[in-house]
């Protein structure tokens, strides 16, 4: 019988709680609730002052004999409170109704077992969140993206359209048009119903003559590009179908091409064939040779309250962005922290060797002016059968080398490790990210 009774009393604190949440300030609903009951009194007066006030007279009349009677059975003091109650509750109970029905409406995939009030509260603290600017590419930017969207719908992420390879490079190649690839990744990740989408966007085709090896995703970007003219459009009009929350943007709109001069003397032009190569990059470059940027895209670096670079492949995810002229510009301009998080572990054919110095000095030799404030790096490496296995297939942890670094270090633990293979996890990295920004402030 206690825990029955602890149960209970559990259960009316959680909702007294939840009752007072109603209260909080900036979700708008203490001063609409006033203004119903303002337009109830209003709309009764104007009655009654159109009606020259006889049923108003009646109806007090009718009140009255009804008060003089609950008095003789209950006292004045009990029957006065209780009218009210009941009154606010009758209120309370009609606008919470509506409230459910037009969330309901706006939002019909929402958690019906989550209250009202957490999900006005969650959305309210989303949308006054910092503006986070995240600038790169591939698997990385996406994982990033998974978990800032937990704390601001203010995020712009800036993908590098410089993928020629796999489905992508097949629809570049065959429907003339832009990579869709990390950009599909990018909207999945910032989808509110992210697994499903996820799961929907990354599902490849077998089989079928000219579907084999193509992604959904990449085929309804490519759709989307037909429909709206062109890949921003269409990026932005599945945006508000997906629900994403933030923005997608492209570095460019322009057909980009990567090259690298390797040490061995090779010139070698795309990205999937630059990391085949296999060989030291002197200097990477792009065709043409400085491309446009999106307007919304360096309107968006100047807005922002915290930049991001990475985490993604050093040469084909992050410094393909920093290629264009005006997103460079707009890093070395900008008037607010750029942090960069440095790869876990090294990339065969692009960063062999690599220490964090090493990619934190290619990044400034690019833009050709130090622009990086932080440095978040894993702290310890990954376990020994894991690291093995990636030293055998040339990829070995990224060490920290304080001494070549000319700028603050934060180094923690942001690596998941499952199945044997390493990448950054989401959660972790993007408490740290914000952590870190709020203790700047």
């Amino acid at each position: 019988m206690p825990k029955y009774t602890s149960r209970n009393s559990t259960g009316v604190k959680r909702r007294v709680a939840r009752l007072f949440k109603w209260l909080r300030p900036g979700i708008l609903v203490k001063r609409w609730f006033v203004v119903s009951v303002l337009g109830v009194l209003l709309v009764v007066l104007g009655l009654a002052i159109s009606a020259r006030l006889t049923p108003v007279r009646m109806i007090l009349d009718f009140f009255s004999r009804v008060i003089d009677v609950l008095v003789t059975l209950l006292p004045r003091q009990v029957s006065g409170p209780l009218a009210i109650g009941l009154g606010l509750a009758l209120l309370w109970l009609g606008q919470k109704r509506i409230f459910t029905g037009l969330i309901q409406a706006l939002i019909p995939g929402r958690n019906p077992k989550e209250a009202i009030v957490e999900q006005l509260i969650a959305h309210h603290t989303l949308n006054r969140g910092p503006k986070l600017v995240a600038i790169g590419g591939g698997t990385g930017l996406s994982t990033l993206l998974r978990g800032l969207k937990k704390y601001s719908a203010n995020i712009t992420a800036i993908v590098t359209v410089a993928d020629d390879g796999g489905s992508s490079g097949r629809l570049r190649r065959e429907q003339g048009m832009l990579p869709p690839g990390d950009i599909r990744n990018c909207l999945a990740a910032l989808a509110d119903e992210e697994k499903l989408v996820t799961e929907l966007f990354q599902y490849r085709f077998s089989t079928g003559e000219g579907l084999a090896g193509h992604s959904f995703g990449n085929l309804f970007l490519t759709a989307m590009t037909h429909i709206t003219g062109d890949l921003e459009r269409a990026i932005r009009a599945s945006s508000e179908v997906l629900s994403v929350r933030g923005r997608v943007l492209p570095a460019t709109i322009e057909d980009m091409v990567l090259y690298a001069h390797l040490e061995d003397g090779r010139y070698v032009e795309g990205e999937s064939q630059i990391t085949a190569a296999r060989g030291k990059i002197s200097r990477i470059g792009c065709k043409p040779p400085s491309p446009k940027a999106v307007p919304q895209s360096v309107a968006d670096i100047f807005e922002a309250n915290l930049l991001i670079l990475g985490p993604g492949s050093l040469y084909t995810s992050i410094i393909p962005n920093l290629l264009i002229p005006e997103i460079a510009e707009a890093l070395i301009s900008r008037q607010v922290p750029c942090i960069y998080v440095c790869n876990i572990m090294t990339q065969p054919g692009e960063t062999d060797g690599f220490t964090v110095s090493d990619h934190v000095h290619k990044i400034e030799e690019v833009v050709g002016q130090d622009i990086i404030d932080l440095v978040i790096v894993q702290k310890t490496p990954p376990s020994p059968p894991t690291l093995d296995a990636y030293r055998h297939s040339g990829a070995d942890f990224v060490h920290l080398d304080r001494e070549r670094l000319g700028c603050p270090i934060l180094s923690a633990e942001v690596m998941l490790e499952q199945n044997g293979k390493v990448r950054h996890d989401s959660d972790k990295l993007a408490n740290v990210i914000m952590v870190w920004f709020h203790s700047q402030a």
